[in-house]
């Protein structure tokens, strides 16, 4: 069993999963695979008895056992497990190298304190990229009007943002809603511009929850304590964009790039 630790941020036990289904060693092979075969999200468990780790168990493993087997008889024990502390970039390594989906978390005792697996380390990079997008936004709105501005983190009603942007394109929404279902969406970009929630980055992200009748979604928010005026704000009005109902949905072949290959391949 190998684990590695280190005590840079961000780590580990800042994105991994704590509540975990296991299985524990004398549970037949029969109704582990059966646990699999109805579950949609595990393809298998760590095996623990009580919290202590002692091994892990896929549906590989079970294929050609009997089902009246134990479990302790089939599972791998030569398996690789994350520390609490751990970089996230070391377990994403980790996971990549391996081909493995799941790492389970163990602390310096040997128990089981949680699972990270590949979709919790693509959260994580997604969310160190989205501060430096709402860092360099922020800079840009002070330099050019000569104020300060705050950050907060909040969780937004959808029917109360007002779009900046007037398309977005259809294929691109079919991405977003994979996002969504499995948890990989960035937050929104929004400026709250004097109590005018002005959403400047994350219009297909909007337009796909509210597709999958989500009403509310987590949000980075530039705060403007007296309403200033804003070029975003402008092209809204011009635009006629009060809510995201105004938003337009434009087929896959409207998108600009399908439309300038068109005219490069029809000069050949």
């Amino acid at each position: 069993m190998e684990v590695a630790s280190d005590r840079s941020k961000p780590q580990v036990h800042e994105y991994m999963t704590r509540d975990v289904v296991t299985v524990a060693p004398d549970e037949t092979v029969g109704n582990v695979a059966a646990r699999i075969a109805e579950s949609d999200e595990h393809s298998g468990f760590p095996v623990c008895e009580r919290r202590r780790v002692e091994g892990f168990v896929s549906a590989r493993d079970l294929l050609l056992a009997d089902d009246d087997e134990p479990i302790f008889k089939v599972m791998t024990t030569d398996l690789l497990v994350a520390h609490p502390d751990m970089k996230v970039t070391d377990a994403a390594r980790v996971i990549l190298r391996s081909g493995i989906q799941k790492l389970p978390v163990v602390d310096d005792a040997g128990n089981l304190v949680g699972i990270i697996s590949n979709a919790d380390v693509i959260r994580s990079q997604i969310e160190r990229a989205t501060p430096e997008k709402v860092g360099k936004l922020m800079r840009t709105l002070e330099q050019i009007h000569d104020t300060e501005l705050e950050q907060e983190r909040r969780t937004v009603s959808l029917s109360a943002l007002t779009p900046t942007q007037g398309r977005v394109y259809a294929d691109e929404l079919e991405g977003r809603r994979y996002e969504l279902e499995h948890g990989l969406a960035e937050p929104l970009v929004v400026i709250d511009n004097g109590g005018t929630l002005l959403l400047a980055d994350g219009h297909h992200r909007v337009m796909a929850s509210d597709r999958l009748g989500i009403d509310e979604m987590d949000a980075y928010v530039i705060v403007v304590d007296r309403e200033i005026e804003l070029g975003m704000a402008a092209t809204a009005e011009k635009e006629e964009l009060e809510r995201i109902d105004d938003i337009e949905i434009v087929d896959y072949a409207r998108h600009p790039l399908v439309e300038t290959t068109k005219r490069l391949q029809s000069r050949k």
